[in-house]
């Protein structure tokens, strides 16, 4: 067989793997093990592997997962997000499913100091749904608003799966950071459209017969006591970083440890709970970085195997062109979305589509924007939607059906999908930041 067929065959493989249930990094391990050793030796993968297992995890940027990953959980535990909600209900109360607004605008900065997408939709499946269903909103609407919402966790810096795009792209975290700014916020006007549309449009499928409302109002001392923590770790982490004063992992450290003061003095901490959240942190860490070094392995065997050349020449020198390669692959990534988790899909694909994107010319920072937008779509998607799942667990309501949680959600993954078609249009709104 020629290196691409082995390639071809590999990928194939691996896919399968994954389908009958094999641990995603175990099986990159095993295929890009198999497809060195037909490509060139036994020998060969084994030396390859250990480099790999060397190179692949000893940059210093890698110390940023712990800690922005122990910075969430900690904010978590502490209550800041149930404050922040709090904030925006106040701030929303009179505004016609002010309720849902909030939860947009309480999520986009929840996002800010955590990073990770399951954490927002963990928190305010507690926080925002009751609340909302004891207002009068329709409960298959108020978990969609949660689960839609809670994809910004991973698009707003600083985000995980910014800083795995820029480790496989070889591009600046700071500056992926950056560029999640404008998509953010893009993405949040989008979310609070559709949620005003529906209010109006089809009322019946926000609020129930019971429709009420009009939230409680906080006096400015309360919005002030509620407001300040998370616009001090803001101010600490995201000021630190764009300022130029920290760099991405020394804002991590300064994050987790403005987080541990903010947890300490609200005295979330006690029964072990730290010890609980140092374990949960390196579980995460541990996982994120094993596929990091499994892709390592698998990006280079596909190299080795000419694979992502041959793709690419295929593709853009035919009828499809640069465009139709990127539909292609956004379709790609939203079905894979439906079967396994983000880090992974873009762990697997970004080594078959970065060369072909580079060979198309795309500006890689714009084109990394437009994978994490579609890999979160994946998270609201069944039969996988693990944002859905996550909120499923975390309510422990035998009365709701996971179905009626992802029926709440089309309404959000239709605003996402019409993201990706206003950024492939103005491309300015992820770049222009990134590039001052």
């Amino acid at each position: 067989m020629t290196g691409v067929e082995i390639g071809i065959l590999a990928v194939g493989l691996l896919l399968l793997l994954i389908l009958i249930g094999m641990p995603i990094g175990v099986a990159m391990l095993a295929v890009s093990f198999g497809g060195v050793s037909l490509i060139r030796n036994e020998n060969v993968a084994f030396r390859m592997a250990g480099s790999v297992a060397r190179d692949s995890l000893q940059e210093y940027l890698f110390a940023v997962v712990p800690l922005f990953v122990l910075m969430g959980l900690l904010v978590t535990v502490s209550g800041v997000g149930k404050d922040t909600f709090d904030v925006f209900q106040s701030a929303l109360r009179k505004v016609r499913a002010g309720l849902g607004v909030a939860t947009v605008f309480a999520n986009a900065v929840f996002a800010s100091i955590t990073g990770i997408s399951i954490a927002s939709a963990s928190v305010f499946s507690r926080v925002a749904v009751p609340e909302m269903v004891r207002h009068g909103y329709a409960r298959g609407f108020a978990t969609g608003v949660v689960a839609g919402s809670s994809v910004l966790g991973m698009l707003i810096p600083p985000s995980l799966l910014m800083i795995v795009y820029a480790v496989q792209a070889e591009e600046s975290v700071g500056r992926m950071f950056l560029a999640g700014i404008g998509p953010g916020l893009l993405l949040s006007v989008m979310f609070t459209l559709t949620i005003l549309l529906m209010a109006r449009l089809r009322p019946a499928a926000v609020f129930d017969l019971n429709e009420d409302h009009v939230g409680p109002e906080l006096t400015l001392s309360q919005t002030l006591r509620k407001a300040l923590p998370i616009l001090s770790l803001m101010g600490l982490v995201l000021g630190g970083l764009y300022g130029g004063l920290l760099n991405p992992t020394e804002a991590g450290a300064a994050g987790a440890l403005g987080a541990l003061v903010i947890a300490v003095l609200r005295r979330s901490l006690g029964e072990g709970r730290f010890w609980r959240l140092l374990v949960e942190t390196g579980q995460i860490t541990v996982s994120v970085l094993f596929l990091v070094m499994a892709a390592s392995f698998f990006s280079r065997m596909l190299a080795m195997s000419g694979l992502p050349a041959a793709l690419g020449e295929t593709l853009l020198s035919g009828p499809i062109g640069p465009w139709g390669f990127l539909v292609i692959y956004l379709l790609v990534v939203i079905l894979l979305g439906c079967i396994i988790d983000s880090i992974s899909i873009m762990l697997i694909l970004l080594p078959i589509a970065l060369p072909v994107a580079q060979a198309a010319g795309f500006d890689m920072i714009w084109f990394g924007v437009m994978t994490v937008v579609a890999v979160e779509i994946g998270l609201l998607t069944p039969p996988f939607g693990l944002s859905v799942f996550t909120i499923k667990s975390a309510m422990n309501d035998p009365a709701l059906p996971v179905g009626t949680i992802f029926r709440g959600t089309m309404p959000f993954v239709l605003a996402m999908v019409a993201a990706l078609f206003i950024l492939t249009l103005f491309p300015g709104i992820a770049t222009w930041l990134a590039r001052l």
